[in-house]
């Protein structure tokens, strides 16, 4: 399992969105001096998958009048079985597992400076599993116009990982860059609408160390060794994402929709697109109820194959950055997903919130050729708490 270490761009716009929405059917009130937040994640996937149990705490307080920190820590628990890129055994579906287990100790501090009309944010943030550890970086700003009600976001973002791989000593190098500009529009009294644009980049070692390949190999004329390789995937991957929401009130209906179109493209060969629909509904002073979904479909990485039996290609031992490029990961075929949920929060006092959430996540192929038992489905409850004062 590999998590990365960036801080989140300022406000993210695939969040910061969903926040905005619920700023129009909450009364308004002052910004609280400091928050102190608890959240329990449990993510399981079915028929004895991945499970993640997260626990996430979070203090921020404000100094001064100008002045606010944030420090956040994070401690994940993944324990079950991943597919492990072989292809099923002839005459049955399933695909081979790999069981795994691991712990993540995460933290992220962000400590931000408000001027007359610019919020400068500097992000510090590190991530430490037993084969993988990430250090990332980040630095916004946010700048007002048209008396407040258009606002500009430049950003820009990096991670310097080490990732530990088989046979190899004792580290490899993963480096990454991405840099954000966007603006957000308030049309009217209950509708805003944002456009961001983000370009990443990331060398080094991208490809997976405990996924690997299969191909049969002929040692002599009609004589077949069945051979697995690790994945060799490009050391070299450019991005580009386009990002566009709509937020708007009903005040009729004391409620409000969240809506965001994401677009994404790299140099892998894969393809992206992100629809999210959320609907914010009050339900008296102190309770919100907030349905979801999210459609999300990709093509394939130009170097995805179920397996390499019917390719020219010729894998190696070692790692080879010039090529030929091959994997099976599952994650980066041609597929596509739905993830829809409820999430209730409720605000019984100016102090205390309580939320809690259930979502389900399915996710399918789209090749006709990855069998379906590669793919995943799966449960996520979140139970949370923040107190402000």
């Amino acid at each position: 399992m590999k998590f990365s270490a960036a801080p989140a761009f300022l406000p993210p716009a695939a969040r910061g969105s969903a926040l905005l929405a619920l700023l129009f059917i909450t009364l308004p009130r002052a910004r609280a001096e400091g928050t102190l937040a608890y959240k329990y994640a449990d993510y399981r996937e079915s028929g004895g998958r991945i499970a993640v149990e997260t626990q996430t705490a979070l203090i921020e307080q404000t100094l001064g009048s100008d002045l606010r920190v944030k420090l956040e820590g994070t401690l994940d628990a993944i324990t079950g079985a991943t597919p492990s890129g072989q292809p099923a055994p002839a005459g049955s579906d399933q695909v081979p597992l790999s069981k795994l287990h691991d712990r993540r100790k995460a933290w992220v501090a962000d400590f931000s400076r408000q001027f007359p009309r610019v919020n400068l944010s500097l992000g510090v943030a590190n991530s430490r599993e037993s084969d993988y550890v990430s250090t990332g970086w980040s630095l916004n700003t946010v700048t007002d116009f048209n008396h407040k009600n258009t606002t500009f976001l430049a950003g820009i973002a990096g991670t310097d990982d080490d990732v530990k791989v088989f046979f190899q000593a004792p580290y490899t190098k993963k480096r990454g860059h991405d840099f954000i500009v966007g603006f957000t529009q308030l049309l009217d009294a209950r509708t805003s609408v944002t456009f961001n644009l983000t370009y990443g980049e990331a060398t080094g070692y991208i490809s997976d160390p405990y996924k690997i390949v299969q191909k049969n190999v002929e040692l002599l004329p009609g004589l077949f060794l069945l051979q697995t390789f690790a994945e060799n995937r490009p050391d070299h991957r450019e991005k580009w994402v386009a990002l566009a929401g709509l937020n708007h009130s009903f005040a009729e209906l004391h409620g409000a929709l969240d809506a965001s179109y994401r677009f994404y493209r790299d140099t892998f060969g894969t393809s992206a697109h992100t629809l999210d629909l959320a609907w914010f509904q009050r339900l008296g002073d102190k309770f919100i109820l907030r349905p979801g979904i999210r459609l999300y479909s990709q093509s394939a990485a130009d170097f995805y194959h179920y397996d390499l039996d019917k390719t020219t290609i010729v894998p190696t031992r070692t790692r080879n950055t010039s090529g030929p490029f091959y994997s099976s990961d599952f994650r980066v075929s041609s597929l596509r997903s739905e993830n829809y949920g409820l999430k209730a929060i409720w605000t019984p006092t100016d102090w205390l919130q309580l939320d809690a959430a259930l979502e389900r996540y399915d996710m399918h192929g789209r090749d006709g050729v990855t069998p379906k038992s590669a793919y995943i489905r799966a449960t996520v409850l979140t139970l949370g708490a923040k107190i402000s004062w």
